[in-house]
């Protein structure tokens, strides 16, 4: 797994789950990540993983990473959606639940939260990765787009007109943190990904280690510090179930 601010508390999230079942491996439910994006690099980190994802072609992708990378038997994917959830989710749910660029763009978010919430195991943990709906304006601004940057920030939901918007809501920090506290999860973190990265020019970085490493550094210091977390390109949390 990366190094960045989200792959590092994944880590200490899934070192704390073996711990609870004793040195077994963590059981991982992945939402709406049938490519294998976060899925394989799990399965390799020795993880039981269950993607649910409603593309097939999505779900083949996986396969074939899968197979790639020697991880195949360690992965199950299933085609389904948040609605499948209860039937498809490990036996007492899994030790930790992915739901990482899913809640954008489901129709219900409740229901979505809840059905995540519900396929958790008791003291397991819930990762969500949404779009931040500031770092749309302040992207959409820059551009000299201020009438879309500002229908983006007035908009209930942070979303353009849906015929030009391919997502159905985008999140602020507040926002998020009072959905899932409301599926009864405790949200125990909420930090930002690429922050600053996508602001700074790739020249900068290309052919200077140094200044890479430092852009990393500045990048994971940055993910838990308002306000610059509160304009990071997505927003991540971990909210827990009660034991």
């Amino acid at each position: 797994m990366r190094s960045d601010a989200v792959h590092q508390v994944l880590e200490t999230e899934l070192d704390d789950a073996r711990r609870r079942r004793g040195g077994r491996p963590p059981r991982v439910l992945d939402v709406g990540g049938g490519s294998g994006v976060w899925a394989v690099p799990l399965a390799s980190a020795g993880c039981s993983v269950t993607v649910v994802d409603p593309s097939p072609n999505a779900l083949a992708m996986l396969q074939r990473r899968a197979v790639d990378a020697g991880v195949a038997d360690q992965i199950t994917p299933l085609q389904g959606d948040t609605d499948a959830l209860a039937a498809f989710s490990p036996e007492g749910g899994a030790d930790l639940v992915l739901a990482h660029g899913l809640l954008e763009v489901v129709d219900d978010v409740e229901a979505a939260v809840a059905a995540l919430a519900a396929a958790t195991a008791p003291g397991g943990a819930v990762s969500v990765l949404v779009a931040n709906r500031y770092a749309a304006v302040l992207g959409w601004a820059l551009a000299g787009r201020v009438a879309e940057a500002l229908q983006l920030i007035q908009d209930a939901d942070g979303r353009l007109d849906a015929a030009s918007d391919t997502l159905q809501r985008r999140f602020d920090t507040d926002g998020l943190q009072q959905l899932l506290a409301g599926a009864g999860l405790s949200v125990e973190l909420v930090q930002g990904q690429a922050v600053l990265a996508d602001l700074v020019p790739g020249s900068v970085l290309d052919n200077n280690p140094r200044a890479a490493d430092a852009m990393a550094e500045l990048e994971r210091v940055a993910a838990l510090r308002s306000p610059l977390r509160d304009i990071a390109t997505r927003l991540h949390a971990i909210a827990r179930r009660p034991a």
